[in-house]
């Protein structure tokens, strides 16, 4: 790779990327449009944009969105409040409103000097106008700054990395304006190489039958909610904690209702319910008459 902006994105040793992924991120950034991130919470949407930062070695901005997050937001806000108080204590700041300014983090990536990587994270948790009132800064790399009369314009287009957990549909303006890649949920080859990265030292039987119990218990018909991949990394670490032997892990061990340490993978009462039940009726159906 070139030390200029043709860089090329080619996963990193600390994040498992497929070839898709990283097809993805690359066309993303030679279009220069916003690489659009879907897929199940915990497979990697956020941590993908910390490491093109740091495979491309870019500084990296990152929002994070809440439901009271608003668009003006990424770009500045007017501490009106700051000025009111600095005016009645006499200090003489007030006097010039670009001291009450608070870039946000679109300015802050369009204000640096070097290409930076620029995260919106879990955009679906905003308004549904929230998208759509980007667009133009999204588009033109710039915006006006009202109280100022200042024009902000980009001085290198940042590469934009956008999430979304899929709670809300996104506008199709905004989409338009996006490249667009799915994370599917990593099948267990791509697995073995996410748990390789975290537990090198794993040794292959416990391994085996960790992925084994995790994948049986995300086919259970009915879950509220799947276990993730982050969530089958810290059960890999209390298992390995707790010095838990694979035996215990397997399907056909009589001692074993849910797996050890079930409360990293499951997370409500509802799924140990669902899952307990069907252990239940499963032995009962396999046990002699």
């Amino acid at each position: 790779m070139s030390a200029d902006g043709n860089r090329r994105f080619g996963g990193s040793d600390s994040y498992v990327a497929t070839d898709e992924l990283m097809l993805a991120v690359n066309a993303a950034v030679t279009l220069g449009r916003p690489l659009l991130i879907k897929g199940e919470p915990g497979t990697g949407k956020t941590q993908l944009a910390q490491e093109v930062a740091r495979a491309l070695e870019r500084p990296l901005f990152e929002w994070h969105i809440k439901s009271t997050s608003k668009a003006q937001q990424g770009l500045y806000e007017y501490d009106a409040v700051s000025r009111l108080r600095d005016s009645q204590l006499g200090d003489q700041r007030v006097h010039d409103i670009a001291n009450y300014i608070v870039p946000g983090m679109l300015w802050r990536a369009f204000d640096h000097e070097q290409q930076a990587v620029l995260l919106i994270d879990e955009i679906d948790k905003a308004d549904i106008e929230f998208p759509n009132d980007l667009l133009r800064e999204l588009d033109r790399m710039e915006f006006y700054v009202y109280e100022t009369r200042q024009l902000v314009t980009a001085r290198q287009r940042p590469i934009v990395i956008i999430t979304s957990n899929n709670e809300k549909e996104l506008p199709d303006a905004f989409l338009r304006r996006c490249f667009f890649h799915y994370i599917r949920f990593p099948d267990t080859a791509t697995m073995e190489r996410i748990v390789a990265v975290h537990f090198p030292g794993l040794k292959r039987q416990l391994l085996a039958e960790a992925l084994g119990a995790f994948y049986r218990i995300r086919e259970v018909p009915g879950l509220k909610k799947k276990p993730s991949t982050s969530e089958l990394l810290d059960w890999i670490k209390l298992l390995l904690a707790e010095d838990i032997p694979p035996e215990a892990l397997r399907s056909d061990d009589p001692k074993t209702t849910v797996p050890p340490l079930y409360g990293a993978l499951l997370k409500n009462e509802q799924d140990v319910h669902l899952f307990e039940q069907l252990v239940f009726m499963h032995r009962r159906a396999g046990r002699p008459s």
